[in-house]
């Protein structure tokens, strides 16, 4: 970069701010430059459908779900970690940077930079990277959403050293290893929360008969969740429209329940584990061996599965310190040293970062 682009960049940020956003399946989180987190919101918009109107977004459009008259509807606009609906999704993000915006009084507007999840395509990784500009960002970088959970976790991703991370999120879990500020080798599995919300609305239709709203669904596994119920006692009433009939009924759900209807995806993120194992260099993973695997992500909160994990992969699995806020951490790091991490940041023309310039 030349003195002048400096010195451009230095004038700009000393009347703009820079921002991360964790832009994910569940939960949007935003980190302001010099500010720390500021918002930490479910990814769920109520649009007005006669208006085409955004009607609240985050945790008053959430309250809404399933409470909403015909002309409003919610919607989540990212599946599976990457952007089903770009005009929504564009409208969140307008909605959030210009909230900050407004309360940070710049007069420029921001820099972004947007958490993706890894391999996904250059047209995802467009769409998510125009959303954020024609929201408002001056500049938008993106970041693998793996890589910003391993520098949230305080792993050493610049060292000739093999790191190990774990990201279960809410549409997607990514598995990757790290050296030298690149991934060594990397999955992302489209296994997650909202898979194993799937799959406790799916056992409780056909064990109980018994259909049963979303947030339902969401608190029983927040409750209830583990990979190991043995002994547990744990139980929870759930209420929803008997399949039968049609008419409400409330019926007792169990901890061995929630476990047997998630026990596939389980097995699932188990498995993709062993095949980036199988396939990371023998020098990177006698490094994991010692170091052991980092597990993040609202899954990591999920009781057992560290220890399930660690059980069949024979690796010490350790469970980061505030899991949930892992990669926000990492993208609030990236975004207080932009310079300085240039070289973890990725970009969907195959072109070298901005920074490179």
């Amino acid at each position: 970069m030349s003195f002048f682009s400096r010195y451009t960049q230095k004038v700009l940020s000393a009347v703009s701010t820079d921002i991360a956003i964790d832009l994910g399946t569940a939960n949007t989180l935003v980190y302001v430059k010099n500010k720390g987190i500021v918002i930490n919101e479910p990814t769920i918009v109520a649009i007005n459908k006669k208006t085409g109107q955004l009607v609240a977004v985050g945790n008053d459009a959430k309250t809404m779900q399933g409470r909403t008259p015909q002309h409003i509807e919610v919607v989540r606009p990212l599946v599976d970690g990457v952007i089903s609906d770009f005009e929504v999704t564009e409208e969140m993000l307008s909605y959030l940077i210009n909230r900050i915006h407004s309360e940070m009084r710049a007069l420029v507007a921001p820099r972004v930079l947007v958490g993706v999840p890894s391999g996904i395509t250059n047209v995802e990784m467009r769409a998510a990277r125009d959303a954020a500009k024609n929201a408002g960002a001056r500049e938008v970088f993106l970041i693998e959403e793996p890589m910003a959970a391993a520098i949230g976790s305080k792993l050493p991703v610049h060292k000739a050293v093999g790191n190990m991370i774990i990201d279960v999120g809410g549409g997607t879990t990514d598995i990757a290893v790290i050296a030298l500020n690149g991934i060594v080798v990397a999955k992302n599995l489209r296994v997650a929360g909202d898979h194993l919300n799937t799959a406790i609305s799916t056992y409780v239709r056909d064990q109980f008969k018994l259909y049963v709203g979303e947030k339902t669904v969401e608190e029983a596994k927040i409750a209830l969740a583990s990979v190991r119920a043995e002994g547990s006692s744990n139980e929870m009433v759930i209420r929803g429209r008997d399949v039968m009939t049609g008419l409400p009924r409330e019926v007792i759900i169990t901890a061995a329940d929630v476990k047997d209807a998630v026990a596939l995806q389980v097995e699932t993120i188990v498995e993709a584990t062993r095949t980036v194992l199988e396939k990371t260099p023998p020098e990177v993973l006698a490094d994991v061996m010692q170091r052991g695997i980092h597990l993040c992500g609202g899954g990591a909160l999920m009781p057992g599965l560290g220890a399930f994990l660690e059980e069949h992969l024979q690796v010490p699995v350790i469970v980061v310190p505030d899991p949930l806020r892992a990669v926000i951490r990492g993208a609030g790091i990236v975004v207080e040293n932009l310079e300085q991490y240039e070289e973890v940041l990725i970009d969907n023309e195959g072109e070298l970062s901005p920074f490179y310039n």
